[in-house]
């Protein structure tokens, strides 16, 4: 027996969506977004924007995880809409690219937050080792079976959720108010960027990095429980929820801490909380240990199931389809996950170039499975759907129209992000065609 086993629920799934998505983004990119555009009117609309694409794109994958209940989830939209050479592309991505390049970086803000906590204040030549222990440790652990992988998104998901209520709770109800005294008199948050679109595109970066992830609960569609129904449904409450949480966050943000003093903040939510309590700096340095351990976690655990699936379908490397006769989890493909993360660590080092390496080609891959439900409507119309999209064809082409923009920005103001991403995918393809493009499953 080869098969892996459906025993994730609705509420461990949606914990994915949500713990996938609320790692380290929202407490590092608000101090972004606030440097270029200034004004709290357009930081509050760039977020709520960034969930609308979230939701947009949620509610367009949800009918496609309801087609294809099995493991793989994007994966599998790509390759059933547009051919095997896509799909394997993709998946080559995720794996050499964009989760393991996410599972390290969210491993470094880990371990430099641990380090805090730990009273370590100058501990930069600790943070790789520690972020490649992490990765390392987590990486078995999820080893020993799904179950284990949604209990710790659930008790981390539910403990980064708690600190994100405390904070918000802080900021609406101690609201200082020499905040909104230097709000007004300061020429900054009163003055909107000279270059608007270019600035609203360098903070859009920040708003999409934060909300990317409730696609993950589309990889372990081969694991949960009626799958038609929850898969769809944990990626719409989590998208919902996680734009609820951010809006929110922000307006506490600003509530406790003038608008220049958040632009020019790397930690935003531990300084809005410190301006309260001598406390609050480790509470919040504590929260966001937890919130990026707990999404660690969730990429070790769901992206092997796009390899498995790959490798199942011929379209990979054998041994990546086998599974643990006990545990019933695609281990190679995550012992294989692990150590490529740890090698990015090794090669890249830093948050913000692993981000770097990773933002790009994200949104490439996500604008083309978005644009996979047209495809599937004309060609399968009569195909089996227990959820059809909400505003169809419009909210589609929302998320695409989004994505895109996002692709061509990023391209225009940072062309060297992208030669790295370019790079690996030119060996993804040369590996398809010399390896995979003739095999069969």
């Amino acid at each position: 027996m080869n098969d892996l086993r459906r025993s994730l629920t609705l509420g461990s799934l949606t914990m994915i969506a949500i713990g996938s998505t609320i790692g380290s983004g929202i407490f590092r990119t608000p101090g972004r977004i606030a440097e270029a555009v200034h004004l709290p009117e357009y930081v509050l609309l760039i977020w709520v924007l960034g969930g609308m694409a979230a939701l947009a794109g949620a509610l367009t994958f949800a009918e496609m995880g309801s087609m294809f209940p099995k493991a793989g989830g994007l994966y599998v939209y790509l390759k059933e809409s547009y051919g095997d050479s896509v799909g394997f592309l993709y998946g080559w991505y995720i794996l050499f690219i964009s989760t393991s390049g996410s599972i390290a970086a969210l491993a470094v803000v880990c371990a430099e937050h641990l380090l805090l906590l730990l009273g370590v204040e100058d501990g930069g030549t600790w943070v790789v080792p520690m972020a490649a222990g992490i990765t390392i440790g987590l990486t078995v652990v999820n080893l020993f079976g799904v179950d284990v992988g949604g209990w710790m998104a659930q008790v981390f998901t539910s403990a980064k959720l708690l600190g994100l209520v405390v904070l918000i709770l802080a900021g609406m109800a101690w609201a200082l108010p020499e905040v909104a005294e230097a709000n007004r008199q300061s020429v900054f948050a009163n003055t909107p960027p000279r270059y608007f679109w270019s600035a609203f595109g360098t903070a859009f970066v920040g708003v999409l990095w934060s909300y990317g992830g409730w696609q993950h609960a589309s990889f372990m569609a081969g694991e949960v429980q009626n799958p038609q129904r929850n898969v769809p449904r944990a990626m719409i409450f989590g998208a919902g929820a996680v734009t609820l949480a951010y809006v929110l966050a922000n307006v506490a943000y600003m509530r406790l801490l003038p608008m220049e003093q958040i632009a020019a903040s790397k930690t935003v939510a531990a300084d809005a909380l410190g301006a309260l309590t001598p406390w609050g700096r480790k509470f919040m340095a504590l929260v966001i240990t937890l919130s990026t351990f707990g999404t660690t976690a969730i990429y070790c655990m769901t992206a092997p199931r796009m390899y498995y699936a790959m490798a199942t379908d011929g379209l990979f490397f054998k041994k990546l389809s086998e599974v643990h006769p006990r545990w019933r989890t695609p281990m190679n493909a995550m012992i294989v996950q692990g150590i490529w993360a740890v090698v990015l660590l090794l090669f890249w080092g830093t948050f913000e170039s692993l981000i770097d390496y990773v933002t790009f080609m994200d949104w490439i891959g996500l604008a083309l499975a978005g644009a996979s439900i047209y495809v599937f409507r004309r060609r399968m119309p009569d195909a089996p759907r227990s959820y059809r999209t909400l505003g169809y064809p419009v909210t589609p082409l929302i998320f695409i129209g989004i994505s895109t923009w996002f692709v061509v920005a990023t391209l225009v103001e940072s062309p060297g992000k992208a030669l790295a991403g370019f790079s690996v995918m030119l060996l993804g393809g040369l590996v398809y065609y010399f390896v995979f493009r003739n095999r069969q499953a």
